[in-house]
């Protein structure tokens, strides 16, 4: 069974993705939900090649697309998976190489 670890800049993703859905949106609920299926997603990696080759970050990451998020990782071994980043795409994708 694949181990998936998040990173504390993954989990820090997923505090602002909270933050930035509820003042938007004015529900906690929704945000929580939002949050709820990105997370569920990632914990959802059944082995470390399961899912597409980052196209900007080529390997060894790898990306789960979950609405207009992407979740970032790469296999640290072939029980353990790392998940590195989480951020909505509709920011300037350049950010992640830095």
């Amino acid at each position: 069974m694949i181990q998936v670890h998040w990173s504390e800049n993954a989990k820090d993703d997923l505090r602002m993705i909270f933050d930035r859905v509820k003042r938007k949106t004015s529900s906690e609920k929704l945000a929580k939900n939002v949050v709820n299926e990105i997370y569920s997603a990632g914990i959802s990696i059944k082995f470390s090649t399961q899912y597409q080759i980052d196209e900007i970050l080529n390997k060894p990451y790898r990306r789960i697309i979950v609405s207009h998020y992407k979740i970032i990782y790469k296999a640290v071994t072939k029980k353990h998976i790392r998940i590195l980043e989480v951020f909505d795409t509709y920011q300037n994708p350049i950010r992640l190489r830095k």
